[in-house]
């Protein structure tokens, strides 16, 4: 059964549901996608307010999800250009996302720090699908990718963190 959405016309959006429905989850993406909580914060601010503005333009293609999504990882991708980004130590940034010190935090910090180190067109699809827990059909529509680059992204990102995490997870 396929799942079409039907738009919604309202001229204002009521965005005190949507920060309910996806702040958490967006908030997450973002913090994972820039590696910096107030970043990350700020970034969700102006995914919600580009969803405001631009709610009535929404044509319902897509889940809502999936739009809100899209919206906010560009806002991510445009932050990561910016010139004052690039002047950041990223390894200092990657130290500083710590989370405690028992042998299941150490390897959940492992697999953060690796999937964090990820270029980022692995590291979007990682996200995404484990995180976001989105389909890979999903995943092609905010990437604008076919979906069987989204596959083979998310295999050799599989393949990247098994190398690195072996030891940690993987007993080979």
């Amino acid at each position: 059964m396929n799942h079409v959405s039907v738009p919604n016309r309202k001229k204002t959006p009521d965005m005190n549901k949507l920060v309910k429905v996806y702040g958490d989850s967006l908030l997450r993406m973002c913090f994972l996608y820039l590696k910096d909580l107030h970043m990350a914060e700020d970034a969700v601010q102006d995914t919600f307010l580009k969803v405001y503005k631009s709610y009535m333009n929404f044509k319902g293609d897509c889940e809502e999800k999936t739009w809100i999504t899209r919206i906010s990882i560009n806002v991510c991708k445009n932050y990561l250009r910016s010139s004052w980004w690039k002047r950041i130590d990223e390894a200092a940034v990657l130290e500083n996302i710590t989370v405690g010190n028992s042998t299941d935090t150490l390897q959940d910090e492992a697999l953060l720090l690796e999937i964090m180190k990820l270029s980022p067109k692995y590291k979007e699809v990682i996200l995404l699908f484990y995180y976001q827990s989105m389909k890979i059909r999903e995943i092609a529509m905010i990437l604008n990718i076919p979906e069987n680059t989204v596959s083979v992204r998310l295999l050799r990102a599989r393949e990247i963190l098994k190398k690195k995490l072996k030891g940690w997870y993987y007993d080979e």
